[in-house]
């Protein structure tokens, strides 16, 4: 792998790349085909966190052959910081009471706390919806503070700090291909603050 990703992030910024493009890839396919069979003849709403779940929300949707709707909410419990702030705040984008007769699949990037779930699961709840399903890439079961189901799960990783295919720190490596640890040094002034 060359040394510079591209002019605005070298290597060195990342500690080991943790998901290479290609498991990516796979893990939507995988995902995507046990979504196929498990909605299959039902009526399904795609629901993407945004920002870090958009990238792979629209990837996994080009890969499901089944009727679905999609939208899309913001829920963040991180801010500028890298670890949870504990506090949710949820933000809907589309009137999802018109979907409250759908199943629906909320997908989101990473796993860790779970409070952003189980936070959004009863804001769900709330709204009417009563089959409703958790999709995520990452998993960090070490980081586990709240119960929750989720029926898919790309792939368990160690308790590091992961950026890149839309996961961020302060809005940078979204872009990247591939999913990276981040260097420590890149992130150490905000764990002092």
């Amino acid at each position: 792998m060359a040394d510079i990703i591209n002019a605005e992030y070298p290597m060195s910024d990342f500690r080991e790349i943790i998901v290479s493009e290609e498991e990516i890839k796979g893990i939507i396919c995988r995902i995507a085909n046990e979504i196929n069979q498990n909605y299959a003849g039902k009526k399904l709403l795609v629901c993407g966190i945004l920002k870090g779940a958009f990238i792979f929300t629209s990837d996994l949707i080009r890969q499901i052959k089944i009727p679905l709707e999609v939208t899309f909410i913001q829920a963040s419990s991180y801010g500028n910081g890298s670890t949870s702030q504990g506090k949710v705040k949820v933000t809907e984008f589309s009137d999802l009471g018109n979907y409250n007769n759908f199943d629906i699949l909320v997908v989101d990037d990473i796993l860790d706390t779970g409070n952003t779930l189980c936070r959004l699961k009863d804001f769900l709840r709330e709204r009417g919806f009563k089959n409703i399903e958790f999709c995520t890439l990452l998993d960090k079961p070490e980081r586990r503070e709240s119960k929750i189901d989720v029926k898919y799960i790309g792939k368990q990783i160690a308790n590091e700090f992961v950026v890149g295919y839309g996961l961020d720190f302060n809005e940078k490596y979204r872009s990247l291909p591939f999913i990276a640890s981040l260097h420590e040094k890149m992130y150490e002034n905000t764990l002092k603050t």
